[in-house]
């Protein structure tokens, strides 16, 4: 008798690299064009919708045993979680610094850039500042940290760790996320002309794919999905207050 757990809902699909390598080009690739075309439209709704589905997607296409296979399950490691939190907030830190100290406040750091969309009226009041930095945090704090990660180092990271390994898997999955992040910042909408940035590009998608790691880190040591959304989650909150407060 076969005891393997069902991990999808469909039994004809299975968990392994040629579906994490299909999922990554099609939700990767419809991102990154929707990201472009929102950088230049300034219309963002598409966005919310891509990340909704990613977070959805693993609900959608598997079990109870696949969902805790990926990781989303419950954790009490609340001390690993608090420092989750605090280690994101510390790499968006550093990345500000990195971004200052090589371009200031020219279109080349990416902070700047990425927060052009934010749309942060001039002359605005500290309170209404205040009050639009609180919802920009909260939404980036729960949306795409969930969608991301249920995504990238959920259900992406499974199918390739097993064909692959734990590390090397992390690393497919971090080079998917960090190149995606090349829409957000690196091939750029400026002066209604698109711009690449070879050298800021580079060092956005290390970048990037540094965090990832570490947002994988936190998801082993949490032995919860919930580590790595904590990570990123405290990663988007330094970058928004950075582009709040500190640009």
């Amino acid at each position: 008798m076969n005891t393997t757990p069902k991990l999808t809902r469909n039994p004809n699909v299975k968990l392994n690299w040629a579906t994490g390598l299909t999922l990554v080009l099609f939700i990767c690739v419809s991102r990154f064009i929707l990201v472009l075309n929102a950088n230049e439209t300034a219309n963002y709704s598409a966005i919310g919708g891509i990340m909704f589905f990613s977070a959805i997607l693993p609900f959608m296409t598997l079990t109870k045993q696949g969902l805790k296979a990926i990781g989303i399950v419950k954790t009490n490691k609340f001390g690993m979680l608090f420092l989750a939190l605090i280690l994101g907030i510390g790499a968006s830190l550093i990345l500000y610094v990195l971004g200052v100290m090589l371009y200031g406040g020219s279109i080349e750091n990416w902070y700047v850039y990425i927060g052009k969309s934010y749309n942060i009226p001039v002359g605005i009041s500290g309170d209404d500042k205040l009050i639009l930095f609180t919802v920009m945090a909260i939404t980036g704090m729960i949306f795409s940290p969930i969608g991301e990660e249920f995504f990238f180092r959920g259900i992406v990271h499974y199918a390739f760790a097993q064909s692959l390994d734990d590390k090397r898997a992390s690393y497919i999955d971090s080079s998917a996320f960090a190149l995606t992040h090349i829409s957000h910042f690196g091939y750029i909408y400026y002066n209604s002309e698109w711009i690449f940035l070879p050298f800021p590009t580079l060092l956005w998608v290390i970048s990037m794919f540094l965090v990832s790691l570490l947002f994988f880190q936190m998801k082993k040591k949490t032995q919860s999905i919930w580590g790595a959304v904590l990570c990123h989650s405290g990663f988007n909150l330094g970058m928004i207050y950075c582009i709040f407060y500190l640009l």
